[in-house]
């Protein structure tokens, strides 16, 4: 049973009142990030998946903090996550957060069917990390499409992760690319 002890835990909120243009009614975008250690830094591993469940109960836990960071969970309709391995691990590590992360959040914003938008890479301390975001119940609500740019400056670490989950509330500010409006949404494929 790997274990992934937390290091730090950081909370990003942004408020997006405008873009340019006149003032909106104010967007919700966050980020929650984990540094975590890996116990799989420094070696090659062919059996990876086991571990996902290990990080279910982190999945729960920061999802939690996030839907509380914004306010609680009515209105969320944005979604997305992330994960940078530190130089001694592989991007393989970063996947290990699809399951945990990804379905923490489905079971805590409830109906959500369309797919966890997802963005990974190796990085070292202090690297970025755009997580793409877009809506829970119909991918192709294009007023949703955006991203939250992430980083830790202490992290991560040769032998760490960053996992990330990221929320919205609200389109994007000023959102005028047509297309399926969030109104207009089925929820039946998770398409729209």
């Amino acid at each position: 049973m790997p274990d992934f002890p937390i290091r730090k835990i950081a909370l990003q909120i942004e408020e997006i009142r405008h873009e340019g243009g006149p003032a909106a009614p104010p967007r919700l975008r966050g980020a929650v990030l984990a540094v975590v250690g890996n116990p799989f830094a420094g070696a090659y591993h062919p059996d990876l998946q086991p571990a996902m469940e290990d990080l279910k109960p982190l999945g729960l836990m920061l999802t939690d903090r996030l839907i509380a960071a914004l306010g609680g969970r009515e209105g969320i309709d944005g979604y997305g996550k992330g994960a940078i391995v530190g130089a001694g691990g592989e991007g393989e590590h970063g996947a290990l957060w699809h399951v945990p992360g990804g379905y923490a959040m489905r079971e805590r914003l409830g109906e959500s069917r369309a797919i966890v938008p997802s963005a990974m890479k190796v990085g070292g301390m202090g690297a970025a990390l755009d997580v793409p975001l877009g809506h829970i119940n119909a991918a192709y609500v294009r007023s949703h499409f955006d991203a939250i740019t992430v980083s830790v400056p202490d992290g991560p670490r040769a032998d760490e992760i960053v996992l990330v989950l990221a929320m919205a509330r609200g389109p994007r500010v000023h959102s005028r690319m047509g297309g399926l409006e969030a109104h207009q949404v089925k929820g039946e494929d998770g398409l729209r």
